[in-house]
Order: C-alpha cells, then sequence, then structure tokens
C-alpha cells in the first residue's frame, strides 16, 4: 500500500490546477484565444459567411443596400431593394442590440453554385435568411437570391 504525507501526520499543500507561476506564459505559443480569433477571421473570409454577414448588415438597416451593388446579380439586388427599407433583421427593441450572424451551412449542388443558410440572433428573436451564390465569368461569387423566413 502507498504512504502518503498524510498518513504520517504531516500537512500537505492543497492541490493546484496550475502548472506555471501565475501569469506566467510560453511566449513562444499563442494564447488559445488568438488561435481562436484567427480560425475565425479565416472562416469569415468563406464566400458564405461573408455574404451572410453582409447581408444582415443591409437588412437590419446598419448598413445601406448599395453595399451589396457589387456582390448581387439584377434579381437578387432588387430583391434586397424592397426589403431592406423594411428592416426585417432590426432589433424589436428600439435600442436593442443588432443582430448577430448565430451559424451558417451550406451545400454545393453543382459546382460554382452555393446553397446557404444563416441563424440569425435579432433580439431575443432567432430567425433564418437563406441566399444562394453563384460563380461569375470574373470568378466573383454572386448572390442570385435571398429569402427571409416570415414573421407570423
Amino acid at each position: 500500500m502507498r504512504e502518503t504525507a498524510q498518513d504520517h501526520g504531516e500537512k500537505t499543500m492543497p492541490p493546484t490546477s496550475r502548472t506555471a507561476p501565475p501569469g506566467r506564459r510560453d511566449s513562444r505559443r499563442p494564447a488559445r484565444s488568438a488561435l481562436l480569433a484567427a480560425r475565425q477571421r479565416e472562416r469569415d473570409r468563406l464566400p458564405p459567411y461573408w455574404f451572410a454577414h453582409r447581408l444582415v448588415l443591409v437588412l437590419s438597416g446598419l448598413r445601406p443596400v448599395h453595399l451589396l451593388l457589387g456582390h448581387t446579380r439584377d434579381e437578387a439586388y432588387e430583391q434586397l431593394v424592397r426589403l431592406a427599407p423594411l428592416t426585417p433583421l432590426r432589433s424589436a427593441v428600439t435600442g436593442g442590440p443588432a443582430p448577430v450572424v448565430r451559424e451558417v451551412g451550406w451545400s454545393q449542388p453543382r459546382p460554382g453554385a452555393v446553397e446557404a443558410f444563416a441563424r440569425i440572433a435579432a433580439g431575443d428573436r432567432l430567425r433564418a435568411l437563406a441566399f444562394r451564390l453563384e460563380r461569375s465569368r470574373d470568378q466573383r461569387w454572386l448572390c442570385s437570391a435571398v429569402e427571409l423566413d416570415t414573421v407570423s
């Protein structure tokens, strides 16, 4: 059987979860939060995330619709022009928090086309946004359709 300091009546130090002195970090390794932030920045550059964030800005009234002028096909732009003045993603509470993209998912039904969705937190509500992206001849992604959930 293994003997411990308590078996001999000696006092022991309380266990700690630290392995290094307080406030000390290995400067050769970035902090975990820095790595997560870098991954998030990289993810936000992907077309579905980029478009989801821009669509939320426009549909909440935080940015003008012409923000997406060079990034949408004509039909989608006209749809945004009709939707934007209604600010459907604005928080119901005046001065409430700005809407936030909670999740983005997508599928690629064929090369050069992406069908995406985004879950948007707008105040105390969770909203849904769907959009389609298509590659143009100059290899840019353009939004070709936008759908927003209906509010009852």
